[in-house]
């Protein structure tokens, strides 16, 4: 049995880059991509999603996470996401808002699962989830 080579987190991030190609963004102009890295290695990619009626939009992170769900996949290691104006170079981070942070909260370990911003395929930022959900709810306050 062949050992699967470990995703390097320039490789996740370089997926997530093509990623942000599939947005559809006909209002906001602002495309996300994001590239969700399963602990056996698979990648999961997502692009953010629009609606003329706004509120059925659908951001990247959780394209990318309700994928892999569908899929039967349940536990992640890591997200790289980018995101900028559509048609244009990526010039800074794209921090997950906070309805996708709660999705990796439901998912994800906050003390291990790694968060990469990236503005291209060489510069990146990496956070845990407890750094940019410091007081997450998880299903596990539901037995307090």
């Amino acid at each position: 049995m062949a050992k699967e080579m470990a995703v390097s987190d320039q490789e996740l991030v370089c997926a997530a880059i093509e990623a942000r190609e599939t947005a559809y963004v006909p209002y906001s102009g602002f495309s996300v991509g994001a590239a969700l890295l399963t602990s056996d290695g698979k990648i999961y990619k997502g692009g953010n999603i629009e609606n003329a009626a706004y509120t059925p939009s659908n951001c990247a992170e959780r394209t990318a996470f309700f994928k892999a769900v569908s899929e039967g996949e349940k536990n992640f290691a890591a997200i790289a996401i980018v995101g900028g104006k559509h048609e244009k170079s990526i010039s800074d981070y794209c921090a997950p808002c906070g309805v996708c942070r709660q999705v990796m909260m439901e998912f994800c370990d906050p003390e291990t699962f790694r968060i990469l911003l990236a503005k291209n395929s060489e510069e990146w930022k990496v956070y845990t989830l407890k750094e940019l959900l410091p007081l997450g709810f998880s299903g596990k306050d539901l037995d307090k």
